[in-house]
């Protein structure tokens, strides 16, 4: 289970800044300086990764044996933004205390 965790929290928050790259960079140039380039981009990188999240995340809920409507939410966490980062934090936590686990923080390389 630690691998399908470990993969659903990394593409959780690549989805996560793509959708508020998308959302707070890209609309407001497209609509207000007429310049499509960053939805475009990143518009098409973030539904590509967004089928990777959902991939990740029925991974890790059928491993954990999720209810078909937990799964459903969760999956959906991935179209709001910020709620990705929300949903993970809470699953993380939640597996961790399920199995009675530290679960490490996220590590900025550096």
């Amino acid at each position: 289970m630690g691998g399908a965790l470990t993969r659903y929290r990394v593409i959780a928050w690549i989805v996560g800044v793509a959708l508020v790259v998308l959302v707070l960079i890209g609309m407001p140039l497209k609509y207000a300086a007429d310049e499509p380039i960053v939805v475009e981009v990143v518009g098409t990188a973030h539904g590509w990764l967004y089928m990777l999240y959902l991939a990740a995340t029925f991974d890790l809920g059928r491993r954990v044996n999720w209810p078909l409507k937990r799964m459903l939410l969760v999956m959906l966490a991935g179209t709001v933004p910020f709620v990705s980062f929300v949903a993970e934090r809470k699953v993380t936590r939640e597996l961790a205390a399920r199995l009675g686990e530290q679960i490490p923080e996220p590590v900025a390389a550096g």
